[in-house]
């Protein structure tokens, strides 16, 4: 199967070692001098040891790989005690592998392991929650109430592995679109997972395309609608959209609409 799995530049490798601790899975070991991917069942392709490598050798590539296979993971993992279970959990968690880390969970049960608490840590605004799964009343909106389902919201913050992504309508707003236009949640939101961003402010357009991208990938979307200013700028949030889809390789549902700046609906 087709996969994101970790590649390793072997001429840029060092062999420091320092990518191996923030690998808990065991998909890494130095060898010969070099870091070395021993095998694809280990490596879940989530890239935890990306950011500790400080000369850059090491990148998440989409390639033919093995299924990566949480149990034999484990196998190995509960051979290192508790606290390599516990960054292993941790690690699951904070990509959002909610899954990957109900097996994970279950073996420790299955082979009678106590299952650690986890220790709470991050940034609690970026901290997933999931709220309500159906569409909210039109009349309880209109009343005051929220058609938002899911934290965070923007984009930045947004996790691609999130499980309340899968088989979801998303609704990708520009940022000023929800201040503009008064019916925001009874009209657009309701009933759609929130992606927010600006495409004119914010810095990491490139990051946002592959962000987007890796959310394509990983999820069955229903449909996509994309809210947009009527200022040119803001045509940006389309053009995004569109090369992420394309980058995916994937073929959404789009609708567009767009709000004019005094608020009105002008598609």
């Amino acid at each position: 199967m087709k996969r994101k799995i970790i590649e390793i530049d072997q001429e840029k490798c060092t062999g420091c070692g320092k990518c191996i601790p923030n690998c808990p899975e065991g998909a890494l070991q130095i060898i010969d001098g070099k870091a070395r991917l021993i095998s694809d069942l280990f490596c879940d392709g989530l890239g935890a040891c990306i950011g500790e490598c400080p000369v850059g050798a090491i990148r998440t590539v989409e390639r033919e790989a093995e299924p990566y296979d949480e149990a034999k993971v484990m196998e190995t993992i509960v051979k290192q005690g508790e606290n390599t279970i516990i960054a292993h959990l941790k690690h699951l968690k904070s990509h959002g592998e909610f899954k990957l880390f109900d097996i994970a969970v279950n073996y420790l049960r299955e082979h009678d392991i106590p299952v650690p608490v986890l220790p709470h840590g991050g940034c609690p605004g970026s901290l997933m929650k999931r709220f309500a799964a159906q569409k909210a009343d039109k009349d309880a909106i209109a009343g005051g109430a929220s058609a938002l389902r899911q934290w965070p919201i923007q984009l930045k913050l947004l996790n691609p592995g999130a499980e309340y992504v899968d088989n979801a309508d998303l609704l990708i707003s520009a940022d000023c679109v929800a201040h503009a236009y008064g019916s925001f949640h009874r009209e657009l939101l309701n009933g759609r997972i929130l992606v927010v961003f600006c495409p004119k402010l914010d810095s990491d357009i490139d990051g946002y395309v592959e962000k987007l991208s890796q959310i394509f990938q990983r999820h069955d979307i229903r449909s996509i609608t994309i809210a947009r200013m009527e200022v040119p700028c803001c045509g940006g949030t389309v053009m995004i959209v569109k090369k992420a889809l394309e980058l995916a390789g994937k073929d959404i549902p789009v609708a567009v609409r767009i709000i004019g700046i005094d608020g009105s609906l002008r598609d």
